[in-house]
């Protein structure tokens, strides 16, 4: 597929079946995140796979609002820096996370982004502790966020180009 239409076919997906991931598809996954690019290659990004359920549900009571759906994904990536080689570590997290999202679509699987960084719950802690805690990372690591994958429970409509905000690109100057 080429990536114009990858990209315009990329939506996020917050429902899924129950249907497991391939060990397949989830190596093609780890290359991709793996290839993503990092300032002065640095590889400041780690990743924490998840498919046992119970910590996937655990996972999706991280925060306070919008992880709740998380708890049907069949995987659940957790997308960590390392604010100790780079102060770009939130840049080189989300390009990885990023690469992630669109791999996921070219494997047919539906992903989401969950917010966990400078988010809490609902007694205020800090959701990015609760997914260290959870998933034994290291102090000294920043969680970015988690993706959430799955088999898609349905599709969703394309961007088309038609609808793309053009009036938001600014040619030479604003």
């Amino acid at each position: 597929m080429e990536l114009t239409e990858l990209m315009m076919r990329r939506r996020s997906h917050r429902k899924f079946t129950e249907e497991a991931i391939s060990k397949e598809d989830i190596k093609e996954l780890q290359k991709a995140v793996l290839t993503a690019p990092t300032s002065k290659n640095c590889m400041s990004w780690h990743f924490v796979f998840v498919s046992d359920k119970d910590k996937i549900v655990a996972l999706s009571k991280c925060k306070e609002h919008g992880a709740t759906f998380m708890e049907n994904a069949t995987l659940a990536i957790a997308v960590v820096g390392d604010p100790n080689k780079t102060d770009v570590w939130v840049e080189d997290s989300s390009i990885a996370a990023t690469y992630l999202l669109l791999k996921a679509e070219e494997l047919g699987l539906g992903a989401c982004w969950v917010q966990t960084r400078l988010r809490s719950d609902a007694n205020g802690k800090m959701a990015s502790e609760n997914v260290r805690e959870l998933l034994s990372i290291p102090n000294g690591y920043e969680v970015e966020c988690v993706i959430a994958i799955g088999h898609k429970a349905a599709e969703r409509t394309p961007y088309s180009d038609d609808k793309l905000p053009y009036d938001q690109v600014h040619m030479e100057k604003w």
